[in-house]
């Protein structure tokens, strides 16, 4: 399924008419979505930009429509984003193995986090996968030509041992654990990407100033 129907949906609900009221100023900015390959568990949310209040809208769409207003890392105001994508949701995970199998990869996809938000004037895919075999794949896909624009993969494990260890958390020894622990990376992995791309603006800025 493509994502307008998502948008027509939110366009629909009584909270977003309501909320395009009371901030006419807003505009849509990212479609963050949830692809759970083996139990299902999909979420869907699209999030607006208030520039008057330098706020995230973040719609959730997933049975009745809810609306949480988020603070942004950053005073940078995101690209307008249009939402009449070329690729699929549920063609993500075929672009993607398509990609791994070129590259001799051989584990199979679990679970995809997907931004999609336009940059420098085209709409991009930012994924982070969690993959069988303790891994993390992390791809860039341009939507218009479809074309993977970055792939790279890392161990789980590998990224705990850089992050500082808390007291109560132990090495993952059964299924259970390593279930546990991906569930928490997954909300990791996300803030990682965003402090680097925070990271990447700062550099930038410091770079134009010279």
């Amino acid at each position: 399924m493509k994502i307008k129907p998502y948008v027509e949906k939110l366009e629909e609900s009584k909270e977003y008419k309501s909320f395009i009221v009371k901030y006419p100023d807003a505009f849509l900015a990212a479609g963050f979505f949830v692809l759970d390959l083996e139990n299902g568990a999909n979420i869907h949310q699209i999030d607006f930009y208030i520039p008057s209040q330098k706020k995230i809208a973040a719609f959730s769409l997933d049975g009745e429509v809810k609306l949480k207003l988020l603070e942004t890392l950053n005073d940078k105001v995101p690209e307008e984003l249009d939402m009449n994508t070329n690729i699929d949701l549920e063609a993500i995970s075929g672009i993607l193995s398509d990609e791994m199998k070129n590259r001799g990869m051989s584990e199979t996809i679990r679970k995809i986090i997907a931004v999609i938000q336009n940059i420098d004037g085209k709409r991009i895919w930012n994924l982070n996968c969690v993959l069988s075999g303790m891994e993390i794949l992390k791809s860039h896909i341009e939507d218009e030509s479809q074309s993977v624009l970055k792939i790279e993969k890392t161990s789980i494990l590998e990224i705990m041992k850089k992050m500082p260890t808390p007291k109560l958390l132990k090495a993952p020894e059964s299924d259970d654990d390593i279930n546990e622990e991906i569930n928490k990376l997954d909300k990791v992995e996300a803030e990682i990407e965003k402090a680097k791309e925070k990271l990447k603006e700062e550099l930038a800025n410091k770079k134009g100033k010279k």
